[in-house]
């Protein structure tokens, strides 16, 4: 049975947008090779960081919302550590009540675009 995650990662931000589309790409890439099923994806862009991290205030940051078996979250958090363009991750494992607060939230971002 495949469960619900939410990752959110901070990009440094020296990257150009090649580079930022590239490691979003590298890692979607991963969750499907993996099959998992990205429900959604959101690109936050440039944001201030609450404390410097590697001697840098900002990052590019991005979500993915994705249905996946467990097994999986290792293997996509090893490549995390492993690319040096990523400066944090987090990963979590989304209930019910998560789920319905990320589509409800989503529904109204829809109705005011």
């Amino acid at each position: 049975m495949s469960n619900r995650y939410e990752t959110v990662f901070i990009m440094t931000p020296v990257l150009s947008d090649d580079q930022v589309k590239e490691t979003v790409k590298k890692f979607a890439k991963i969750l499907k090779d993996g099959k998992a099923k990205i429900v959604h994806e959101e690109k936050w862009g440039l944001k201030k960081l609450a404390y410097p991290i590697q001697k840098k205030s900002t990052g590019f940051y991005h979500l993915f919302e994705f249905e996946a078996e467990g097994a999986i979250i290792d293997k996509f958090e090893v490549e995390f550590r492993r690319d040096e363009r990523i400066i944090r991750f987090l990963t979590v494992k989304m209930d019910q009540h998560h789920v319905s607060f990320a589509e409800s939230r989503r529904s109204k971002k829809e109705v005011e675009a």
